[in-house]
This record gives structure tokens, sequence and C-alpha cells, in this order.
């Protein structure tokens, strides 16, 4: 693992804990992200809701690298997105890498941290 990401990651992670407490962690963060582009604010979701916010998260974060491409929203606003890419053969490893780097770019390009 890169060790700059790293060392970003966890200045990103103190960040989002003062203003969502601690024991953050990647899980936790697709779903911050998932609430954040669905954009209805601050609600109660059921497991399967919450589990579509995350998908929403990750096809947001693979987007920009070609995976993934936006097609709209449906009538209760929840964005769709179709696979154009699929992504390579990834091990655990560099799966964490790949998420904690669009992450990274999505707080940075979303001006809501700077890290």
């Amino acid at each position: 693992m890169d060790y700059d990401i790293e060392l970003r990651f966890q200045d990103l992670l103190k960040k989002l804990e003062v203003d969502f407490g601690g024991g953050l962690d990647t899980q936790s963060i697709l779903f911050l992200i998932g609430v954040q582009e669905l954009g209805l604010g601050y609600q109660k979701f059921k497991k399967h809701e919450k589990t579509d916010l995350m998908h929403i998260a990750i096809c947001t974060l693979l987007e920009p690298h070609g995976h993934y491409e936006f097609i709209g929203r449906d009538e209760e606003n929840w964005p769709h997105f179709k696979l154009v890419e699929n992504l390579p053969a990834l091990n655990e490893r560099e799966q964490q890498h790949l998420m904690k780097e669009a992450i990274l770019d999505y707080f940075s390009q979303n001006e809501i941290y700077q890290v």
C-alpha cells in the first residue's frame, strides 16, 4: 500500500471523526458518501437502502476511473449508474488501496476536506 495514501486517509478519518464520531472505517465512509450523493439529508434507512447507498458511493468513486457512468435519477431521486468497464481482478489489499485513493479524490474534488 502506498504510504502517502494511507497517511492521507488517516488524516481524513481524523477530520471526519470530529463531525461523525470515532470508529469510522472504509465501509462507514462509503455510507456517508452515498448519503451525500443521494442528496436527501440524514434519515432512517432500511437495511437494503444502506446497501444501495454504499453501491451509489462505489459507483460515484469509480466513475472518474471509467468503470461506471451516471445515467440519471429515478422518481425518488436515487442516482443510477451503468457498468462501463469491469474492474480488474484485485486482491483485498489492492481493493482497499483503490477505495482509499478514490475516497481521498472524492473529498478533495468536492472540496469537503482537503487532504
